[in-house]
C-alpha cells in the first residue's frame, strides 16, 4: 500500500485501515503471528501514516492502544493457545534477572537455604497468581492492562498507575541490560567496558519489540529453550557448593519474601497486554492458570537457584570475589569449570535477558500512549525507541549502584500495585458483580467512573504503605515497631484501600452515578 493510499484514507473519516483485512483463523496464536495490522485506527497525523505504512510494509504490529475488536481474534481457544500463554511468561523470566533477586537472600538478608527456598516458592506463586487474575482482562476485554485500569482509576487518577508502570517497565529494562552487560564484560576478561554489553543487549530488545506481539509470541515461545538448559547446567556446577546447612542469621525474612513477592507482582500492569489477540470466549480461569504456572514456575525456579548460589558465596572465596564485582561476574566465574565451553553458556545465559526486557519494552511503550492525547498522537514504534533509550542511559550512568538501586526499586513498586489489584477485585466483585463492562467504552471519559474513589483509596493504601515500610532510606512508625524494623508496606496498604474503597465507591455512584 504506497503513502498516497493512507491519504485517502486518512480524509475519508467513514473508513478504517481494512481494504487488506484477512479472514481471521480460528486458532489463536495464527492470528497473531499472521500479523495484526490489518485493522488500525485512522492515522491522524503525516507521522502516523507513514510509520503505518512502513509497519505494514514490514509485517510489524501497527496497533498501540486501540482496543482489539472480537472480530480481529478468534473463536475459539485450543490447548496450544493456553501453552502459548503459560509459555510468554516462562520465557520471559527464566532469566537471570530473578538469579539477582535470589542472590539478596543470603548477602542482603542473611536468609538460610531452607528458609530461603521456601520463601521464593510462597512468594512467588502468590505474587504469579495476582498476574493470573489480571491476565484475564486481556482475551476478556481486547484492552492493554493501563487501559482496563480507567474502568476502576478513572480516566484522569488513571495516569499516575501509567507513570508509575513506565517506572516499573523501564526499571526492569535497565536491570536487564545492566546485568547483560556485566555478563559479556566478565567473559572478556573486563576489556570490555560494561557499556558496550548495554548498548547490544538495548538494541537487539529494540529489534525485537518494533516488530509487536507476532515477533514478540515468536521469540517467547523458543527462547526458554536454551535458557533452561544453560540453567541446568549452571545447577550442575554450583549446586555441590550450595552451603545447604546455612541458617537465617539475621530478621531478615519479612523483608526478603516481600521483595520476591514485589518481584514477580510488578509484571501484573503488563498482565493483560500480551493476551488481547486471544479469543474472548478464552476460558477465564484457564488463562489465569497458564500466566500464574508459567510466571510462577519459572521465577520460582530462578530465585532458588539465586539463593542456593548467595548462600555458596560464604565457603567460596572465588564467588565472593566476583560477587563483590557484579552479578554478572559470579554467574561467569560459576562457569569457568567448562573454560570455553562455559564462556558459550554466559552469552547463553546474556542473552536471554533480552527475553525479559522485550516483555518490559513492550509494555512500557503502550503506557507511554496513555499519558493523554498528545502522547497517543505518537506511534508505539517510536515510543518503544524512546523507551530503549531511556532505560540505555540510566544503566550506563547507574552501573556502579546496580543493588541499591534493584533494591528499593522492586520493593517500592509492589506497594502501588498491590493497592491497585486489591482495589480491581473490589470493583470487578463488589460493583460490577452483575452489571459487568462495557469494554468498548475505553476511551470515553463520560462512560467511566470519575476515579474520585479510587483515586482516594488509592492515596489511603499509600499512607500505610509509607508507614508500614522499612527500606534503607526510610522506616515507619508502624514498620519500626517490631525489632529493628519489619516492612509492612504491601500488606498495609493492600488493607488501608481495600477497607475504605467500597464505601468511597458506593458514595460515587450513588452521587455520581459512574
Amino acid at each position: 500500500m504506497s503513502p498516497s493510499s493512507f491519504d485517502a484514507i486518512h480524509h475519508d473519516p467513514t473508513r478504517t485501515m481494512d481494504a487488506d483485512k484477512l479472514p481471521v483463523p480460528d486458532h489463536e496464536i495464527s492470528v497473531i503471528e499472521a500479523g495484526v495490522a490489518k485493522e488500525v485506527s485512522e492515522p491522524q497525523n503525516l507521522l502516523q501514516r507513514w510509520v503505518v505504512y512502513l509497519e505494514q510494509k514490514f509485517g510489524m504490529e501497527a496497533r498501540g492502544i486501540d482496543r482489539v475488536p472480537e472480530e480481529l481474534r478468534g473463536t475459539k481457544t485450543s490447548l496450544m493457545d493456553y501453552c502459548q500463554m503459560a509459555l510468554v511468561w516462562f520465557s520471559s523470566n527464566c532469566t537471570a534477572a530473578s538469579i539477582a533477586i535470589g542472590l539478596l537472600g543470603p548477602k542482603v538478608f542473611g536468609i538460610g537455604l531452607s528458609d530461603g527456598l521456601v520463601l521464593s516458592v510462597f512468594a512467588t506463586m502468590l505474587a504469579a497468581l495476582a498476574v493470573g487474575y489480571i491476565s484475564t482482562f486481556g482475551p476478556a476485554s481486547g484492552n492493554r492492562t493501563m487501559v482496563i485500569i480507567r474502568y476502576t482509576m478513572g480516566w484522569w487518577p488513571s495516569r499516575i498507575c501509567v507513570l508509575l508502570n513506565l517506572v516499573i517497565m523501564l526499571g526492569w529494562g535497565l536491570v536487564d541490560v545492566l546485568i547483560t552487560g556485566q555478563i559479556l564484560t566478565a567473559i572478556d576478561g573486563g576489556g570490555m567496558t560494561v557499556i558496550v554489553g548495554v548498548v547490544v543487549a538495548s538494541l537487539v530488545s529494540l529489534l525485537v519489540v518494533v516488530f509487536g506481539i507476532g515477533v514478540f509470541h515468536t521469540f517467547e515461545r523458543y527462547a526458554w529453550v536454551p535458557q533452561l538448559m544453560v540453567m541446568f547446567i549452571l545447577i550442575g556446577l554450583a549446586g555441590p557448593l550450595f552451603k545447604t546447612d546455612a541458617m537465617t542469621t539475621e530478621c531478615g525474612s519479612n523483608e526478603f519474601l516481600f521483595l520476591v513477592f514485589s518481584g514477580s507482582l510488578t509484571w501484573a500492569p503488563a498482565g493483560a497486554d500480551f493476551y488481547v489477540y486471544f479469543s474472548p470466549n478464552a476460558t477465564r480461569w484457564k488463562v489465569c492458570l497458564s500466566a500464574t504456572l508459567g510466571l510462577g514456575i519459572s521465577t520460582a525456579f530462578t530465585t532458588m537457584l539465586g539463593v542456593g548460589i548467595g548462600t555458596g558465596t560464604a565457603s567460596n572465596p572465588n564467588w565472593a570475589n566476583a560477587y563483590d564485582q557484579s552479578t554478572g561476574a559470579l554467574l561467569v566465574e560459576i562457569f569457568r569449570p567448562l573454560d570455553r565451553f562455559g564462556s558459550f553458556c554466559s552469552v547463553i545465559l546474556a542473552l536471554g535477558l533480552i527475553a525479559n526486557n522485550v516483555a518490559g519494552t513492550y509494555s512500557a511503550a503502550l503506557s507511554f500512549q496513555l499519558l493523554g492525547r498528545w502522547f497517543a498522537q505518537i506511534p508505539r514504534l517510536i515510543w518503544t525507541v524512546v523507551g530503549v533509550m531511556i532505560y540505555t542511559v540510566l544503566a550506563c550512568v547507574g552501573r556502579n549502584s546496580f543493588y541499591d538501586v534493584f533494591e528499593n526499586f522492586l520493593a517500592l513498586m509492589g506497594y502501588w500495585v498491590a493497592i491497585w489489584i486489591t482495589l480491581t477485585l473490589e470493583e470487578e466483585f463488589i460493583f460490577r458483580r452483575k452489571a459487568g463492562y462495557d469494554w468498548t467504552a475505553w476511551n470515553s471519559p463520560k462512560l467511566l467512573p470519575i476515579g474520585l474513589a479510587a483515586l482516594a483509596a488509592f492515596l489511603v493504601g499509600w499512607a500505610g504503605a509509607i508507614l508500614g515500610m522499612n527500606q534503607t532510606y526510610f522506616t515507619g512508625p508502624i514498620g519500626n515497631l517490631v525489632g529493628g524494623g519489619i516492612d509492612f508496606g504491601i500488606p498495609l496498604g493492600a488493607s488501608w484501600s481495600g477497607i475504605v474503597f467500597p464505601c468511597l465507591r458506593w458514595l460515587e455512584l450513588k452521587y455520581v452515578g459512574r
